[in-house]
C-alpha cells in the first residue's frame, strides 16, 4: 500500500551549486532518488511540451510501423503490451548520444521533419542535463569527473504509455524494478500519478505529478561505482485512474568498458563490496536470474562483504 508523502523526496536545486552538494549526497545515499528543479536552462519548458506532443503522436502510430522500432539490445526499441505488463508500451533507442541512433529512430517511425528536429534537440538537451547531474554527484564525492567519461556512456532513450482504464485501477502498470543503468531522468507525467518509490523502510511512496521538475534515479551501475554507498531506488507504476498516461526517460547506462567501485570510496573501513563487471554483463546477469529489483547485485559480492 503506498503512501501518499511526495515531500519526503528530497528537491534538488540545479541553480543552487555547490550549495546543494551535500543534500544531492545525501538523497543519493538515502533515497536513489530526488526531484530537480531549475534546470530550464538546458532543458526549456516548450521542448518538454513539444517532446510529449511528438510522444503522444509516435504511439498513435499503427503497430505495424511501430514494429519497426527494433532493439539494438533488448528493451531498448519497441515493447508491445505483455502478459507481464499489460498496460504497458513502449518505444526507445540505444545510445541517444549517437546522432547516428537518433536517426535510425527518426526514420523508423516515419517521423515529420518538425518531429525529428524536435526529437534531436530533446535528446541532445537530456544528454547534457544528465552529464551537467553526474557530474555533480562526482564533484559530491570529491571525484574528478574529466577522468570518468561520463559523456562517452551510451544512454538509453524510452518513451512510455500506460493504457490505464477503469477496470485497470489498483492493478500494476509496471513491475517493481530498480534501473540497469547509472542514472535516469525522468519527465513524467504532468498531470496523472501512478509512479512509486521505496523507502528505506520497504514502505512506497507515491510520486505525485509535480509539472515542472524531473526526477531522477539511481540505478544499479551507481550502486556498484560507489561500493554501495549509493541507494539504487526500487520503483513501480500503479494505475490510479481510468486515463492513458504517458512518461519519457532518459537512462545513462555506465562505461562500455568495465566498472568497478571507486578507489577513492574503498578503504579498511569501506572494504571493497563488488568485483569488476561491464554493464551487458550485469544486465544478462539480471534477465538470465530474472532478478529485476536489485536482488542480482548480490551476485557480485566479493568474498569480504558484509551485506
Amino acid at each position: 500500500m503506498a503512501t501518499n508523502n511526495n515531500n519526503t523526496i528530497p528537491v534538488i536545486d540545479l541553480l543552487d551549486f555547490p550549495n546543494e552538494l551535500p543534500k544531492l549526497i545525501a538523497a543519493c545515499e538515502e533515497w536513489g532518488c530526488f526531484r530537480l528543479l531549475n534546470f530550464q536552462q538546458l532543458l526549456p519548458a516548450t521542448l518538454m511540451s513539444d517532446m510529449k506532443t511528438v510522444v503522444r503522436s509516435l504511439f498513435d502510430l499503427p503497430v505495424d510501423i511501430k514494429r519497426r522500432n527494433v532493439h539494438a539490445i533488448f528493451g531498448s526499441g519497441y515493447v508491445a503490451p505483455s502478459h507481464r505488463n499489460p498496460l504497458y508500451e513502449t518505444l526507445g533507442l540505444y545510445d541517444m548520444s549517437c546522432r547516428a541512433d537518433v536517426e535510425t529512430f527518426c526514420s523508423q517511425l516515419d517521423a515529420s521533419i518538425r518531429q525529428r528536429e524536435i526529437i534531436v534537440r530533446y535528446v541532445e538537451a537530456v544528454h547534457e542535463l544528465l552529464i551537467a547531474v553526474v557530474e555533480k554527484i562526482a564533484q559530491g564525492l570529491s571525484v574528478k569527473s574529466e577522468n570518468i567519461g561520463f559523456e562517452k556512456w551510451p544512454c538509453q532513450f524510452r518513451i512510455n504509455k500506460y493504457h490505464f482504464t477503469p477496470e485497470n485501477v489498483g492493478s500494476p502498470g509496471v513491475q517493481t524494478h530498480t534501473d540497469f543503468g547509472f542514472l535516469t531522468i525522468l519527465q513524467d507525467d504532468e498531470g496523472v500519478g501512478g509512479l512509486e518509490v521505496m523507502d528505506k523502510l520497504g514502505e512506497f511512496i507515491a510520486v505525485d505529478p509535480w509539472p515542472g521538475t524531473l526526477l531522477v534515479n539511481l540505478g544499479d551501475m551507481a550502486n556498484i561505482w560507489s561500493n554501495g554507498r549509493f541507494c539504487t531506488v526500487k520503483h513501480r507504476v500503479q494505475c490510479k485512474e481510468a486515463t492513458v498516461r504517458f512518461s519519457i526517460a532518459s537512462f545513462l547506462l555506465g562505461p562500455r568498458e568495465t566498472l568497478e567501485p571507486l578507489p577513492e570510496l574503498v578503504d579498511d573501513d569501506h572494504p571493497l563490496v563488488y568485483v569488476p563487471t561491464t554493464y551487458e554483463e550485469y544486465r544478462k546477469l539480471r534477465f538470465s536470474t530474472n532478478l529485476h529489483a536489485g536482488e542480482a547485485l548480490k551476485l557480485l559480492y566479493t568474498s569480504n562483504s558484509e551485506k
